[in-house]
């Protein structure tokens, strides 16, 4: 403020606040255009050295008009503000303006950064839901696939429970089609289908086959995604049962505490000239994708296959 007294120590306000608002007019004409003008430019060329030139010409320009300006009001060109004049006021006015450029670009930075990872995530999310959507609309077929043959074979045997069948299979789709279109479901729910669909198998082995279900807490106070137990059943009665093995048998238990659900599935196997490994199709890779998918890093999924037993234990935190 000394450089802008008057001779009788009066403050020459107009000089200095036209030396504030140059200083500000200059820096924001550095920072914006950088902003606006050359950092954009950057971004899509990716052009280190063209970037420089474009923004080091003006850049140069810029200073060298703010120099000269500066020196007028002080001093009207007297040299008796000797720093003006000195190698250090420029370096130092060059440090500044830099400073105010790049820290008004890191701002644009990031916006831009935050704006692309909430559209990356928004791609993720919905890239995510459709693969789930996919691997859901392929249990569909292949449920309809096994009941199907199931009913057929009723109907062929003119077994007196086909009406019972087709009673049951329309519950159980109206649950597929409705229910099952919302991420979640009340587990009770998920166990009322899985209780209907052994309810099939029975009519289909005429009651010859043992099967314990056994539930274990509260189930209609948590939620699991959709159709992704059952699987892990349509398996045990696909590969491990058969009215002409004697001895089979199928155990399954689901057991809640707090927000885990400890789901287990065990069977026993088919004789070896009855056996169908490896023909399993699709349905436990979608199952192990849906799991990965919906539990990341909330699920343990453990499978046993012994000589002549089968067994699945999944956990999940359903919280």
């Amino acid at each position: 403020m000394l450089q802008f007294q008057r001779s009788r120590g009066e403050v020459d306000w107009g000089r200095a606040l036209s030396f504030a608002g140059i200083q500000m007019s200059f820096a924001m004409a550095v920072a914006y255009l950088n902003f606006f003008i050359f950092l954009p430019r950057f971004l899509k060329s990716k052009n280190v050295w063209k970037y420089i030139l474009e923004f080091g010409i003006p850049f140069a320009i810029l200073i060298t008009a703010r120099v000269i300006l500066q020196r007028y009001l002080v001093d009207d060109y007297t040299h008796r503000a000797k720093y003006f004049y000195s190698t250090t006021y420029v370096v130092e006015l060059i440090a500044g303006t830099l400073f105010i450029a790049i820290f008004i670009s890191m701002i644009r930075f990031a916006a831009e950064w935050f704006e692309l990872e909430s559209r990356r995530r928004e791609v993720e999310n919905e890239k995510l839901t459709a693969e789930l959507n996919f691997l859901k609309a392929q249990i569909n077929p292949h449920f309809l696939f096994n009941t199907l043959n199931n009913l057929y074979y009723l109907a062929y045997t003119q077994s007196p429970n086909t009406t019972e069948v087709v009673a049951k299979l329309s519950q159980m789709m109206r649950y597929m089609i409705y229910d099952s279109n919302y991420p979640l479901v009340r587990l009770n729910k998920e166990i009322e289908y899985m209780q209907n669909y052994i309810s099939l198998e029975r009519l289909r082995l005429n009651n010859q086959i043992p099967v314990r279900f056994d539930v274990d807490g509260v189930t209609e106070d948590v939620q699991i995604c959709p159709l992704i137990l059952i699987t892990f059943l349509e398996n045990a009665f696909k590969h491990g049962v058969s009215s002409d093995a004697p001895g089979s048998w199928v155990n399954l238990l689901i057991k809640v505490t707090g927000s885990e659900c400890l789901f287990v599935v065990e069977n026993s196997k088919r004789p070896e000239s009855q056996r169908t490994d490896g023909k399993s199709g699709i349905g436990l890779q979608n199952v192990q994708r849906r799991l990965h998918l919906s539990y990341p890093e909330k699920h343990t999924l453990v499978i046993r296959n012994t000589e002549d037993q089968y067994r699945v234990e999944l956990k999940i935190d359903l919280a």
